[in-house]
C-alpha cells in the first residue's frame, strides 16, 4: 500500500530560529510558522483563523534558516510531518508534539525581510535529505526556472559587429 507524508506550508515566522548543533556538528533549525485562513461566514461575517506550526531543519538548510529568516519573515516550506514522543520528568505522562520537518523552502518578499516581494524575490534552497538520520546532505539552491530559448539561427542572431550597415 502506498504511503504519502507531505507538507506545505506559507507563512510567517513566529520567532528568530534557533540553531543548535550536535555533537557531529550538525546544524538544527527550530522555528515556528504561523498560517492565516481567512474565511466569510454564511451572514457574510469576516473571520481570520491563524494556526501556529512547529519546524525543524536540518544541515546547511538549518544554517541558510538561521542566517537569512528573522520573525515575521515570509517563508514558504516543504516537508513532511514528524511526530516526537517523550515521558515528561515532572508528571510522567506520556506526552507528544507533532512538527514538519523542512525539506525544502523557499524566501518570500524582499532581501530586507519585508513582505510584499517584487521580481526575484523568491530563492529557494533544498535539503537532499531523506530522513534527520542522514542529516550531513548539503542543502542545493534551485534556480528559478526559465522559459525554453527558440533555436537560435546564424543568419538571424548576428551579433551588432557582424551586421554590414
Amino acid at each position: 500500500m502506498p504511503n504519502l507524508n507531505k507538507v506545505m506550508l506559507m507563512g510567517n515566522l513566529t520567532r528568530d530560529p534557533e540553531i543548535k548543533y550536535t555533537p557531529k556538528g550538525t546544524a538544527i533549525a527550530a522555528f515556528g510558522l504561523a498560517v492565516n485562513r481567512s474565511y466569510t461566514l454564511e451572514n457574510g461575517e469576516k473571520r481570520e483563523e491563524v494556526t501556529f506550526v512547529d519546524c525543524e531543519a536540518y544541515a546547511r538548510l538549518a544554517e541558510i534558516i538561521g542566517e537569512y529568516c528573522k520573525k515575521g519573515r515570509p517563508l514558504f516550506v516543504e516537508g513532511r510531518l514528524k511526530l516526537d514522543s517523550w515521558d515528561d520528568k515532572a508528571t510522567g505522562q506520556k506526552r507528544s508534539k507533532m512538527k514538519v520537518v523542512v525539506e525544502t523552502m523557499q524566501l518570500l518578499g524582499s532581501r530586507d525581510g519585508g513582505g510584499g516581494g517584487g521580481h526575484d524575490s523568491t530563492v529557494e534552497y533544498a535539503d537532499s535529505q531523506a530522513a534527520p538520520s542522514a542529516p550531513s546532505a548539503p542543502a542545493q539552491r534551485r534556480a528559478p526556472a526559465q522559459a525554453p530559448r527558440p533555436p537560435v539561427d546564424p543568419d538571424l542572431d548576428a551579433a551588432p559587429d557582424d551586421i554590414p550597415f
